[in-house]
């Protein structure tokens, strides 16, 4: 989930518009298939992962049309998810008859729909009634159960290619790379390099993780890299992107320390719109992620010991 100031949402909760149209193109890397999603990947959608031969569908949220080809030629298998966010699973209604794969610490999320809503973090109510919504509605909710788990450091070897699983929480405590040793595709799903930065808004969501995920990726030999948002497909090793992405981070910390330097409440601070720089509609979507970014940072600020809070207001020590 990369909720970015360029998603195109409509007030209305239950819908979102496409502002360009898709002009990402698939790609084979030996059996591993890039499907672009629609609307290059922005939320509320996302690239998807093929791998022939073995059936397996990674993150079936791009194009519905696609998806439902291989759906009516029986060449889906298995479905994969990186982790459990909405934007990685709109189109799994379309395979809800196939066994359904994710780690072990995203599994819950998906076993109910408060339990999914708690998971992102607290709400008001009128957040949960849109978010209720929308889910519902846009990314087609239903409980679901995994046959199996995929853990951190297993190989599982198809006939045409092995996969190594890689654990890098932070976005959410599960989430997972995917290292295609013979083709040297690292798929790092939600760690997409985009100039909006990583989110780590969740409730067991970290920071301190995040960066630690980003920097193993990045150390990671591959000849292609692909995300799920926007560019997608790096043919060529994403250089200063990385650090780019991890300065996102850093952008915001400054920002939020130099508004400390006078106590702010927590409700000045998320009025002050450091992720979203301005207000934006619809409120319950982009308030609740600036207040849930600002939280996380607030947080670790604290635990490091260069903010404190004295009665309502959070101050720089």
């Amino acid at each position: 989930m990369q909720r970015n100031a360029e998603v195109g949402l409509f007030t209305k909760p239950s819908k979102f518009k496409k502002r360009k149209p898709k002009t990402l193109k698939e790609i084979h890397f030996g059996p591993v298939t890039f499907i672009p999603g629609e609307n290059h990947g922005k939320y509320p959608f996302c690239h998807s992962i093929y791998i022939e031969g073995a059936g397996i569908l990674i993150d079936p949220a791009s194009d519905r049309e696609r998806l439902i080809e291989l759906r009516k030629n029986r060449s889906v298998k298995e479905i994969w998810l990186s982790h459990w966010h909405e934007d990685h699973h709109t189109h799994l209604d379309l395979f809800d008859d196939l066994p359904l794969c994710i780690s072990e610490p995203d599994a819950p999320p998906l076993s109910d729909l408060d339990l999914f809503m708690d998971s992102y973090g607290e709400m008001y109510a009128e957040e949960r009634d849109y978010w209720r919504a929308i889910l519902l509605e846009q990314f087609h909710f239903r409980p679901r159960k995994p046959v199996r788990f995929l853990e951190n450091r297993e190989i599982i070897n198809f006939d045409n290619v092995t996969v190594e699983v890689i654990g890098a929480p932070g976005h959410t405590p599960g989430h997972i790379a995917l290292l295609f040793r013979e083709p040297g595709v690292l798929f790092m799903a939600d760690y997409d390099l985009t100039r909006f930065g990583p989110w780590y808004g969740d409730k067991n969501s970290s920071i301190e993780d995040t960066i630690e995920s980003v920097n193993r990726l990045r150390n990671i030999t591959a000849n292609v890299w692909i995300t799920c948002h926007e560019t997608g497909v790096f043919e060529e090793e994403p250089g200063y992107l990385w650090d780019q992405y991890l300065d996102v981070i850093n952008e915001r910390e400054k920002k939020l320390l130099k508004l400390l330097e006078q106590p702010q409440t927590f409700k000045d601070i998320v009025g002050a719109w450091i992720i979203y720089r301005r207000p934006r509609e619809p409120k319950e979507f982009y308030e609740f992620g600036e207040r849930s970014l600002m939280k996380k940072h607030l947080e670790k600020l604290i635990n490091q010991g260069v903010v404190t809070m004295k009665g309502e207001r959070y101050y720089k020590i």
